[in-house]
């Protein structure tokens, strides 16, 4: 048997079962520097783009940094202030001065207590109360005040374990899109209370065009739409490869299925041709997971990014202006006051605001109002990479700096203006994943109905205040966080009494001197089992949710308008002997291919209505 002499046990560790030495893996010291380095270098960066702008820190990268800018802070007054206690007691030991000595301990070990604290920044939490079922504002819409809950948990199955694994939430595997379609043609036909697609968005556009004098008429032939999403996180995209950053992939965006159900709508039931729609983020990449999704499922639609080619169109700025309402005199200082409508929205006759579900840690929440950040040109005559210190900054009314009630918010102005908020035909709220805070992390819902499972649900209405108001009823409720922040629901109220705001503020983005009228009806519902509101209740004339599962739909009514007919054949015609296509369309019996099998089924629901 093998026994090590005195050298090999000074060199090596024996393994119990073979007694052969283990060689030593090389410490690997450099680990130990590189958080301590992290920090100063975040430290460094927050205070070279802070000092000059404060407003800077409520920026994303400037949040990511000042945690661990502000832990290697910590760090450092723990470590240095140990060291000298301990070397202090160390010389008191050696002079028999032994109170000294031990106070000198006791107060090294409390700088290692304190690197070893939780160092986490303190949220500023709400003190105004939430009064409930008490409206505000004049509702809007063919149902006045109504929001569209559609829920299925059966659109969801996805399992989340890390940023980085290879099974992505956006998959056709996760998300089915079939499901999809339905909930989309419930969410329309329950809005306008109708029984079929085409009468819905028929109710939808008429009920629109009256309120803004175009008369009792529905879509027009040669109008233009155009529809806001989220790209936030792609803030970093490559713009040349135009592929998101790796560890953002499981991040939520707006599903691709949703989208494909909505211009499907457009362009089968209401009849928009595919040129004619717009859709994208101007500020942001258009990523090529969700175009190579998309586009196939609709080819010919205009798609939007900052950067354009490989079948995207670069956004571009109007001479439409944006002006900010702000009171305050200090934030304009230096800036560039006046920002410009993107071309694609300032010439659309209609708008979609198609945002994604979830918290923010500077705004509280993020959903319909605050997806209008990417709804600018900023500065456009600096050309494609503008200078951002002349921007007007919509960070600093968020509620991170100005806390409480009673406040301009810049938000209020993003939803009046006539070319954004002002020509909102819909509002559609991507809720089948939703996210946490403004990177949108992936979290399962706890609250009734959802039971630790995904959303899985969309909301629609025409009234913006009203779905940003039922949206943050359940951020609310879901998270104890951000929604609470102070402020976080100010600029409901700010919207909502924006003809006469509790801050005074005269609300006039146009700069025309017509202030904004109201923008809808806010209050909160009467609790988060019943999630009830006035119209609910019948107690006034605020908000109404409308929640629903899926309506039950024809087997081969694929257009859908509520029957079966020549258009649902030529669906079927289209995808003949497809197997495992995108969305599986035309595929009537769950086995994801289009056969005589499908045709029969087809067949069978002919004329059905």
């Amino acid at each position: 048997m093998y026994h090590p002499g005195p050298s090999e046990k000074k060199s090596f560790n024996a393994c119990p079962r073979t007694g052969k030495p283990i060689k030593q893996k090389p410490k690997k010291r450099w680990a130990l520097w590189l958080l301590p380095f992290t920090g100063l270098a975040a430290l460094i960066w927050f205070l070279v783009r802070v000092i000059p702008k404060p407003s800077r820190a409520t920026y994303p990268c400037q949040q990511v940094a000042f945690p661990l800018a502000s832990g290697f802070i910590v760090w450092l007054t723990g470590t240095l202030g140990s060291i000298a206690a301990f070397r202090r007691a160390q010389n008191y030991l050696t002079k028999t001065r032994y109170v000294l000595a031990a106070m000198s301990v006791f107060i090294g070990l409390f700088f290692i207590w304190l690197i070893t604290s939780n160092t986490g920044e303190e949220l500023i939490l709400a003190q105004e109360p939430r009064v409930v079922d008490v409206p505000i504002g004049v509702a809007k819409g063919v149902k006045p005040g109504r929001v569209a809950w559609i829920h299925d948990p059966n659109v969801t199955d996805w399992t989340y374990f890390s940023r980085n694994q290879t099974e992505h939430w956006y998959e056709h595997d996760h998300t089915n899109q079939a499901v999809v379609n339905r909930m989309m043609s419930t969410a329309i036909r329950v809005l306008a209370g109708e029984q079929t697609d085409a009468a819905a968005w028929d109710a939808i556009f008429r009920h629109f065009n009256r309120q803004r004098g175009k008369g009792d008429i529905g879509y027009t032939p040669g109008e233009k739409i155009g529809i806001k999403v989220n790209h936030t996180l792609c803030h970093n995209a490559n713009p040349v490869t135009m592929d998101k950053q790796r560890n953002y992939m499981n991040y939520i965006d707006n599903s691709p299925q949703l989208t494909i159900a909505l211009l499907r709508q457009l362009i089968d039931v209401v009849g928009v041709a595919p040129g004619d729609i717009s859709i994208g983020d101007p500020g942001r990449i258009m990523p090529n997971y969700w175009y190579d999704m998309v586009e196939p499922n609709c080819p010919g639609v205009v798609y939007i990014a900052r950067v354009g080619g490989k079948g995207r169109t670069k956004s571009r700025w109007s001479r439409v202006e944006f002006n900010w309402s702000d009171p305050d005199s200090k934030h304009r200082a230096g800036v560039t006051e006046i920002d410009n409508i993107p071309i694609c929205f300032a010439q659309a006759d209609y708008f979609i605001n198609f945002p994604i579900l979830k918290s923010h840690s500077a705004g509280g929440i993020t959903v319909c109002a605050k997806n209008h950040y990417g709804s600018l040109i900023r500065n456009p005559n600096a050309g494609d990479q503008p200078n951002s210190s002349n921007w007007y900054d919509m960070h600093t009314t968020l509620p991170s700096n100005i806390p409480g009630m009673g406040n301009y918010r810049c938000l209020v102005d993003l939803m009046g203006h006539e070319q954004l908020g002002g020509k909102t035909l819909l509002c559609l709220v991507d809720g089948l994943f939703a996210g946490m805070n403004w990177d949108s992390q992936p979290t399962k819902w706890q609250m009734e109905p959802f039971n630790d499972d995904w959303p899985s649900s969309i909301f629609l209405s025409m009234d913006q205040v009203a779905i940003d108001s039922v949206c943050f009823d359940f951020l609310y409720t879901e998270w104890s966080d951000y929604p609470h922040i102070s402020g976080a629901h100010d600029y409901l109220h700010e919207a909502a009494m924006a003809h006469n705001p509790p801050s005074g503020t005269i609300y006039d983005p146009e700069n025309d001197g017509t202030p904004l009228e109201s923008l809808g009806a806010h209050e909160h519902w009467n609790n988060s089992t019943d999630k009830q509101y006035s119209r609910n209740l019948g107690t006034g004339e605020g908000i109404e949710l409308i929640q629903s599962t899926v309506i039950n739909m024809i087997p081969g009514d694929f257009e859908p308008d509520g029957d079966v007919d020549f258009d649902d054949l030529f669906v079927l015609a289209a995808y003949w002997l497809e197997s495992n296509h995108p969305g599986c369309i035309g595929d009537l019996d769950g086995d994801c291919d289009v056969d005589l099998r499908d045709f029969a089924i087809l067949a069978q629901n002919w004329g059905g209505d």
